[in-house]
């Protein structure tokens, strides 16, 4: 009697401990991250999902898994990472820049989806407009107003009568903000001088075409340019043009100035819509974000090698001033 005593308690032990398992697997949250590349500001924005998640009370292998892949460039990775991550069920899928997000939207209308870092979202085709969109997608976007950017570049360079562009035709938020800058500042009787560059192998030469024929270079996040931006600063440097850009990032990689939102702050935003996500919110009826807070900073040692002088109040209206050695 004993016997069958102790092998009954034994397994309603065993019995007990898998149904544990069970729940504590249950319990478990799973978020696939993917990027379009690896550079500064899209790992900035991975960074910020996981770091809120942390704050929110997730702890990585405990009650949290996170799977990360890049696609290295590539828009057939990308493809192949949004199948994989379909297989494998997710609780929530977070695609950082366009190409990214295009190949996760095409590869699932169930599992939901929540972007970053993607300029236009509605003319990527993701949302509709900026209302909660009835579907699997939410996000973030780091759209930005070409009116204060163009402010921007006119306090740096005042007389400013020519801005060169380097773009990857192929990256829809590029082409969009190429077609805003050229309406915009034709009527300030400003020139823009695009040049394509399909590859980030191409970024220095495209860059160079430019020499003579610009007062300033303006980037934005364009993946190949970002990928490739210290050749791009060597050329602008080498050649005394001013570089500025569309996101803070920049200014520690060499450029002049930049005026934009924090790419990390875009991921902690990115973040809490995951949070809402994971404690059974419908990601339907989240409203698409854009990111909040732009500053403006300035690198004082790239504005003496790129030949330009800075105003003094301009300097002192910065968020942050990185000072010359």
């Amino acid at each position: 009697m004993n016997f069958f005593l102790k092998r009954l308690l034994t397994s309603c032990c065993i019995l007990t401990y898998l149904i544990s398992l069970c729940v504590y697997a249950d319990m478990t949250k799973h978020v696939s991250i993917t990027a379009i590349v690896e550079h500064p500001s899209l790992d900035q924005i991975r960074d910020g999902v996981k770091d809120e998640l942390s704050a929110q009370g997730y702890q990585l292998g405990k009650d949290l898994i996170i799977q990360y892949q890049s696609a290295q460039g590539s828009s057939a990775n990308a493809a192949q990472i949004a199948k994989q991550f379909v297989a494998n069920k997710p609780d929530v899928i977070v695609a950082i820049a366009t190409p990214s997000a295009q190949a996760m939207a095409a590869s699932t209308k169930k599992i939901p989806l929540v972007f970053a870092g993607i300029t236009d979202p509605i003319a990527a085709k993701l949302i509709k407009d900026w209302q909660p969109t009835g579907t699997n997608i939410t996000g973030v976007s780091d759209y930005q107003e070409i009116e204060p950017q163009i402010a921007f570049m006119k306090k740096i360079v005042p007389n400013l009568t020519s801005v060169g562009y380097i773009y990857s035709p192929g990256e829809i938020n590029s082409t969009i903000i190429l077609k805003q800058l050229k309406t915009l500042l034709s009527k300030q009787g400003i020139k823009v001088i695009a040049v394509p560059a399909q590859r980030t192998a191409d970024i220095p030469t495209a860059a160079k075409t430019l020499k003579g024929k610009v007062d300033l270079i303006y980037t934005t996040t364009d993946n190949n340019v970002v990928s490739a931006y210290e050749s791009l600063v060597k050329v602008a440097n080498s050649n005394k043009i001013p570089l500025l850009a569309s996101f803070p990032d920049a200014i520690e990689r060499g450029a002049t100035a930049a005026y934009g939102m924090s790419y990390y702050d875009v991921g902690r935003q990115t973040g809490k819509l995951v949070v809402r996500i994971l404690k059974g919110e419908n990601v339907g009826n989240i409203t698409p974000e854009i990111g909040k807070e732009l500053r403006l900073v300035i690198n004082l040692e790239a504005a003496k090698r790129q030949g330009i002088k800075i105003d003094p109040s301009v300097i002192d209206s910065a968020f942050k001033v990185l000072d010359e050695k």
